[in-house]
């Protein structure tokens, strides 16, 4: 009888060994493709990237932003950390606005680093439609002009934002300004 527990112990030990070898080739791969992403130009749809090279820098005057109304997400590197990401935008009263929400809780707060690099450092950089826009990024906490971009987001996006939230935390809403 002893023999034969040995013998199922045995047959459970290596597989749970196979399993867990196999588990590592899809962590693997993942964790190869998210390396493999932060030295690209710019962010796929799942993973950051590098920093955004390509595409002719805009100089001039400040665009007419109402063409973000139809494009759903743009790219957003910060500069420091070099890092990108694909990110909702909206435009409200002739200025172009970013946010993040769930600011308000610890899984956000630790999924959502950016906003706080951002008021750390608001330098940017935005890449929409290859071309590249330096701009400077400036959080709004207050003030009635939260009324008309918490519309612009909520008739583009299924987003809760609104001012209260962004007035209690919930939401980091920030202008992307002209940088000087």
């Amino acid at each position: 009888m002893k023999k034969g527990v040995n013998v199922v112990m045995k047959i459970v030990k290596q597989a749970i060994i196979i399993f867990l070898c196999l588990l590592l080739i899809p962590a693997t791969a993942v964790l190869t493709a998210a390396v493999k992403q932060r030295f690209a130009d710019g962010p796929n749809r799942v993973f950051s990237g590098g920093p955004l090279v390509s595409g002719e820098l805009h100089t001039g005057p400040e665009p007419d932003w109402s063409f973000v109304g139809d494009i759903p997400t743009i790219e957003l590197q910060l500069l420091d950390p070099p890092r990108s990401r694909k990110i909702w935008v909206a435009e409200a009263d002739g200025k172009l606005y970013v946010w993040s929400g769930y600011m308000s809780t610890a899984v956000g707060r630790m999924w959502k680093r950016w906003p706080v690099q951002a008021e750390r450092d608001g330098r940017a950089v935005m890449r929409i439609n290859g071309t590249r826009y330096e701009r400077q990024l400036v959080r709004i906490t207050s003030g009635d002009v939260l009324d008309g971009i918490s519309a612009a987001i909520a008739d583009k996006y299924p987003s809760q934002t609104s001012r209260a939230a962004v007035e209690a935390g919930e939401a980091w809403v920030f202008e992307a300004a002209p940088r000087n």
